[in-house]
């Protein structure tokens, strides 16, 4: 019997420490639960356009207006010539430039000596009409006589017709060399070598291209001058394709100049280009203005303002009402408890005491008059 009973108590001394191990690690991991942090909660951050303060109803309100406004572009240009008015000096005679009377940039008038020439052609047009003169003479000379022997009989009728003929070509001969000598540019009453270049109109000269004692080829070198009318200039603005719709032909632009800007001038749209520039992607629009005065030089930047023909309803808030902070606009709009609702808006003209707002704000929407003051008491 005693042999039996003692596996019997090793195995209940071995089930009991087993069920004290587990006991212990079970309080082990409850202890450890206890003393774990909470669970992280996520706080929303509070919306910082969002502002409130205690007596919300010391900061004024006014209701936004009402405008109906054309939409408007406002774009660059650059002043340059009218190219119908510009005009070359040129001279069909092959010779050395013996004196230049003006240069690059004078204001010269129709008429006026710009240069003299020393050409050999003139000179030889003048020997061809010399001789012309001569053999002209000669042959009226002959004809005289063959009438007079005709008339007598002593010739007979062709060689009175040979003696009309020869006649006849040296007088177109005499006419040929004379034209000559008037497209060379030379004067036939005064035969000299040497001619003078006169300006065929009015205007500024903006191109140079000959120098003293240089030589000039007639129509194979470069035009010598190139005069510009100036009374009307073109100026050139590139638009891009997003805006063309505010560009119509025919239509007239306002134009400030970047010197003058408290003068207004007024530009017609002459051409709008039919080729976008592939890396810009901005079409060239071309304007007419009358140069009044002569004010615009070429090469000035001006600022063109083009008109939509659509009109479009905007608001207006008192000037005060917007805010510039961090680059941008502004305004305050009233919100439930007591709160008030920062909203970006985009600023547009200047009005009598306010302000044009593109968007942002519809009109009849109630604004916070004073923005800066409501700004200064939340920092504070």
């Amino acid at each position: 019997m005693k042999t039996s009973l003692l596996p019997i108590g090793l195995s209940l001394t071995i089930l009991s420490l087993m069920l004290t191990g587990c006991g212990a690690r079970a309080a082990k991991t409850d202890d450890a639960s206890a003393g774990a942090p909470p669970p992280t909660q996520v706080e929303r951050e509070a919306d910082v356009n969002i502002v409130k303060v205690d007596h919300p109803g010391q900061f004024p309100l006014a209701e936004a207006g009402r405008i109906d406004v054309a939409p408007t572009l406002d774009v660059t240009g650059v002043v340059m010539p009218d190219i119908s008015r510009n005009v070359p000096v040129i001279t069909l005679a092959t010779g050395r430039i013996l004196e230049i009377h003006a240069k690059l940039g004078d204001t010269v008038g129709k008429g006026q000596l710009l240069m003299k020439v020393q050409s050999p052609d003139i000179a030889q047009a003048f020997s061809d009409y010399r001789q012309a003169v001569a053999d002209d003479v000669l042959a009226r000379a002959q004809l005289d006589r063959s009438k007079l022997l005709f008339d007598q009989g002593a010739i007979a009728q062709k060689d009175l017709e040979v003696a009309q003929d020869t006649e006849a070509k040296a007088k177109v001969t005499v006419e040929t060399a004379l034209e000559r000598i008037k497209v060379l540019g030379a004067d036939p009453a005064h035969p000299t070598p040497i001619v003078d270049i006169f300006a065929p109109i009015t205007g500024v000269i903006t191109d140079q291209q000959v120098t003293a004692a240089s030589g000039t080829q007639g129509l194979a070198s470069p035009n010598a001058f190139t005069i510009s009318d100036l009374t009307h200039v073109w100026i050139v603005c590139d638009v891009y394709e997003n805006n063309l719709s505010f560009v119509k032909m025919g239509e007239y632009t306002d134009i400030r100049l970047n010197a003058y800007p408290k003068m207004a001038l007024r530009g017609r749209i002459d051409n709008i280009g039919p080729i976008l520039d592939p890396n810009l992607r901005t079409a060239k629009v071309r304007l007419e203005v009358a140069n009044q005065g002569g004010l615009m030089r070429m090469g000035m930047f001006v600022t063109a303002t083009f008109h939509s023909p659509q009109t479009q309803v905007e608001a207006t808030v008192p000037a005060a009402a917007v805010l510039h902070l961090h680059d941008r606009d502004w305004v305050y709009v009233p919100a439930d408890g007591g709160r008030f609702e920062r909203v970006g808006v985009t600023g547009g003209r200047m009005l009598p005491g306010d302000l044009q707002v593109v968007n942002g704000i519809q009109p009849g929407q109630r604004v916070v008059t004073n923005a800066l003051v409501l700004q200064s008491t939340v920092e504070q």
